[in-house]
C-alpha cells in the first residue's frame, strides 16, 4: 500500500509541477507533507532525505549575486557589450549568446537570465529588433553554458553533491570540451536561421552608442567588495581539490564574508528578502518526494530495470541514461528527473558496476542539455518566458519547441559521439 501511495503522490506532484497550474514549490512541499500524513516515512527520515548541502550552496550563491547586483555591474557590462558591436543585430546575437553562456557557467543559469534578460529586452526595444531570436538564443546559451560547471545548472549542483570525488575542475575538464562544441554548432545554426529577420538601423544604433553605461554603475566600496568576494569564491571553487574544502563551505564562507563587509551599506534582512526562497523550498520538497520513492523501494527497482535493459553493459547504460535524461528533461523540468535518477545511479554500483563515472557524465549532459527541448524543460526557460511575458514579448510554447527540439536532438547526437569516444571505448 505504501508503494502505491508514494507513486501516486510523486506522479500527481510531477504532473502539477509540469503543468504549472500551481506554484511548483507549494506542490513539492505539499507532496512531501502528504508522504508524512500517509506515514510513508517519518519526520526524521524526511529531513534526512533533504540534501542540505545543495540548499546551502544555492542560498549562498543567491546572496552573493543579490549584493553584487546592487552595484549595477551586470547592467553596465550588458550595455558595454552592445556598444562594442555598435548595435549591429547579428554581432549582438553572438554577444548575447557568449555573455549568457559564460555567466551561466560561473553564476548559474537562472541567476544569469534574471539579471540579463530585462537589460536585453530594453536593448532590442531601443533597436526595434524582434525579441524572439534573442530570447531563444539566451535560453539555449544558458542551458549549454550551465552544463559546463558544477554550479552552472541545478542538476550539476545535485550531481556534484552526490559524488564526492567530483570537483568544480572535474566538471570543466569532463564537460567543458563538448559544451564548447555544442555551443558553437547551436549558436552558429541559430544565427543562420534568424539573420535575415534582423535588420540594422543606423539611427537607432547611434542612439545606443550615445548611452552612458556608467550611469548604471554605482562606483563605491561595495562594488570593489562584491566583485572581489565573488571572484575569490569562484577561485575557491577551482582550487577545491587542493585546499581540501568542499564547495558548499567555500560558498557559505564567501556569502558570510560579503554580508559582513557590506553590513553598513546594506540591510541584511533586505538581502535575505531577495533570496529566491521559492526555488529553495522547491528543492526541499523535491528531495522529500524522491525520498518517498527510495523508502518504498521504487528507486532500487529502477536500478534493477536499467541493469536488466543494459545487461550490465556500461556503454549501453551510459547511452540509455544520456538519451532518456535528454528526452525526459525536454518534456518536464530537469530538476525532478535528476533528483530521481541520482539514487538510481548510486544503486548501480550495487549491481556490479564499480566505475559509474561515465553514467554520471551522461546524466549531467542529458539533463542540462535536455532543458532546451521545451519551455518547461529547465528553470531558466520558465524564468525567461515569465520576464518576456511581463514585457509584452510572450514566447509561444509550440514556436519555441519548433526550434528547441532540433537543438535538443543535435546536442544529444554530439554528446553521444563525445561520450562514446572519451569514456566508453575502453569498455568494449
Amino acid at each position: 500500500m505504501s508503494t502505491v501511495l508514494a507513486l501516486l503522490i510523486f506522479v500527481a506532484s510531477y504532473v502539477l509541477i509540469m503543468t504549472e497550474k500551481l506554484n511548483r514549490a507549494l506542490v513539492a512541499i505539499a507532496g512531501g507533507v502528504l508522504l508524512l500524513v500517509t506515514k510513508v516515512y517519518a519526520w526524521e527520515e524526511a529531513f534526512g532525505f533533504i540534501d542540505w548541502e545543495t540548499v546551502a550552496l544555492l542560498f549562498s550563491m543567491m546572496v552573493l549575486v543579490s549584493i553584487t547586483k546592487k552595484t549595477g555591474i551586470f547592467t553596465f557590462m550588458a550595455i558595454r557589450l552592445a556598444q562594442m558591436v555598435q548595435g549591429r543585430p547579428v554581432p549582438l546575437l553572438m554577444v548575447t549568446a557568449l555573455f549568457t553562456a559564460v555567466g551561466s557557467a560561473f553564476l548559474d543559469n537562472v541567476t544569469t537570465v534574471l539579471l540579463f534578460v530585462p537589460v536585453l529586452l530594453s536593448l532590442v526595444e531601443r533597436l526595434k529588433l524582434p525579441a524572439f531570436p534573442y530570447l531563444i538564443t539566451t535560453i539555449f546559451s544558458s542551458n549549454i553554458g550551465g552544463t559546463a560547471t558544477l554550479i552552472g545548472d541545478p542538476p550539476n549542483i545535485m550531481i556534484g553533491q552526490a559524488v564526492e570525488h567530483f570537483s568544480f575542475v572535474s566538471f570543466l575538464y569532463h564537460l567543458g570540451p563538448v559544451v564548447l562544441i555544442i555551443f558553437v554548432v547551436v549558436i552558429g545554426s541559430t544565427i543562420l536561421l534568424f539573420r535575415k529577420s534582423l535588420s540594422y538601423d543606423e539611427k537607432l544604433a547611434a542612439a545606443l552608442m550615445e548611452m552612458d553605461a556608467k550611469e548604471h554603475l554605482k562606483v563605491s566600496r561595495l562594488l570593489v567588495q562584491s566583485i572581489s568576494v565573488l571572484l575569490l569564491t569562484i577561485t575557491g571553487f577551482m582550487m577545491h581539490p587542493f585546499i581540501h574544502m568542499d564547495i558548499t563551505t567555500i560558498a557559505v564562507s564567501g556569502a558570510l564574508l560579503l554580508l559582513f563587509l557590506s553590513e553598513k551599506e546594506l540591510d541584511v534582512e533586505h538581502v535575505f528578502q531577495e533570496v529566491e526562497w521559492v526555488t529553495l523550498f522547491f528543492f526541499m520538497g523535491l528531495f522529500m518526494l524522491v525520498g518517498g520513492l527510495e523508502t518504498v523501494g521504487v528507486i532500487d527497482e529502477l536500478a534493477r530495470g536499467m541493469v536488466w535493459i543494459s545487461g550490465g553493459d556500461m556503454p549501453v547504460t551510459s547511452l540509455v541514461m544520456l538519451w532518456s535524461a535528454g528526452i525526459l528533461s525536454g518534456v518536464v523540468d530537469n530538476i525532478p528527473f535528476v533528483a530521481a535518477m541520482i539514487p538510481v545511479v548510486q544503486e548501480l554500483q550495487g549491481y556490479g558496476m564499480m566505475n559509474v563515472d561515465p553514467v554520471w557524465w551522461s546524466l549531467a549532459l542529458g539533463a542540462c542539455l535536455g532543458g532546451n527541448g521545451t519551455l518547461v524543460g529547465a528553470s531558466a526557460n520558465v524564468v525567461v518566458a515569465g520576464l518576456a511575458a511581463s514585457h509584452n514579448q510572450p514566447i509561444p510554447f509550440l514556436k519555441f519547441s519548433f526550434y528547441g527540439i532540433p537543438v535538443l536532438l543535435l546536442s544529444l547526437l554530439i554528446s553521444t559521439v563525445y561520450v562514446w569516444f572519451r569514456y566508453l571505448l575502453p569498455f568494449l
